[in-house]
């Protein structure tokens, strides 16, 4: 399958910067407009409460296939940190409680924490150094904690984190474990029980190349008596009409109530596109483009030198000028925090693109 040849977006620019958002295929929007065209104009044959269950579970099985789960472990959210901020709100937080996340966790994964100050909760934040977890002072943070807050891969170093070793750490030491994989759907295999943490947050707008709003969150099932949401609506409940208040005994307890279904018709098209090449095809290439930019960079790249992924960070000096070369020459990247730019290199893109963007270096 010619992945390319079905983003348009690839005939107006060259589009490095998937790590953000992905430009989705020409299946993918059209799949996403039947749906919805379906849900607002079938209305006279079309229950439209089964319709969009029937189109839920579709989504979770694409997903939970996708990285290794059952469906009844899938929650539909809107989005990653949609997804990290909902696990904060179904703990039972106590004062003294403690966090620990890295030092580039993304904001999806710093405010929420923050946030629980105002309840007495500590947050320890672990510095990372190039983007690497140092796992003695990893080891050492972690004793005492409840939760553990991670990515699977730096945003701002384009690095690849031990995550099963990670997760056993944290749990040998009764801590929580919730992971950011945005970065890793779409570009790298992911098997959840493999990793072993509690939750696992993603979406499917970066390198599934599908549409905003159609976020996902795994639920690991022994640790699902430990959430239980605030957030909270007819969808969380096994009884919505009851007297009682039971939590649905699966991941759907952080669903709330009606949600949009187009993004998801979208999201399990992207995932058969994703699928249909192959994620072995896709980070082979991807290994390809990123040793080319690499080289080229020489010592202003900022990430690792082998292949990790997509995410390649380095230095330009005014990154304001640098960004507004970069657009008068058609060519999609984006500036960090730290003052640096980064691109993200997907399997669509091509060797003239990456060595375009070195002609700008």
């Amino acid at each position: 399958m010619d992945l390319r040849a079905d983003i348009p977006a690839c005939d107006s620019c060259a589009y490095l910067n998937t790590g953000a958002s992905g430009p989705s295929p020409d299946p993918v929007v059209e799949a996403i407009a039947e749906a919805q065209r379906r849900h607002e104009f079938d209305v006279c044959s079309v229950d439209h409460y089964t319709a969009a269950a029937e189109r839920s579970e579709a989504a979770r099985e694409a997903i939970a296939d996708h990285i290794g789960a059952a469906p009844e472990d899938i929650a539909l959210v809107d989005a990653t940190g949609d997804g990290i901020s909902r696990v904060a709100n179904a703990i039972d937080w106590e004062p003294g409680d403690r966090v620990v996340r890295t030092d580039f966790e993304h904001p999806s994964g710093v405010l929420p924490w923050r946030r629980l100050a105002d309840s007495g909760v500590e947050v320890t934040e672990l510095t990372c150094p190039g983007g690497r977890l140092p796992m003695d002072d990893y080891r050492e943070a972690v004793e005492g904690a409840r939760l553990v807050c991670l990515s699977s891969e730096s945003w701002l170093h384009g690095t690849r984190l031990p995550v099963r070793e990670a997760v056993e750490i944290a749990h040998d030491a009764g801590a929580l474990v919730v992971v950011d994989a945005v970065q890793t759907v779409g570009q790298h295999p992911l098997d959840v029980d493999d990793w072993g943490a509690d939750v696992v947050c993603a979406s499917g707008h970066k390198w599934l190349l599908g549409p905003w709003g159609a976020g996902f969150m795994y639920v690991a099932p022994g640790s699902l008596e430990t959430f239980r949401p605030r957030h909270i609506g007819y969808r969380s409940t096994v009884d919505p009409t009851g007297e009682g208040l039971e939590y649905e005994p699966d991941a759907s307890r952080f669903e709330v109530s009606t949600n949009a279904v187009a993004p998801y018709a979208g999201l399990i098209e992207a995932i058969d596109r994703i699928e249909a090449v192959g994620l072995g095809t896709i980070e082979s290439r991807i290994e390809r483009l990123t040793d080319r930019l690499k080289a080229g960079l020489g010592d202003r790249c900022l990430s690792p030198d082998a292949y990790e992924s997509g995410l390649v960070a380095f230095e330009v000096g005014d990154t304001d000028a640098f960004l507004a070369r970069a657009d008068e020459a058609g060519i999609v990247v984006r500036d960090l925090p730290s003052g640096t730019i980064r691109a993200s290199v997907h399997a669509f893109n091509t060797a003239d693109e990456i060595d375009a963007l070195l002609e700008l270096c």
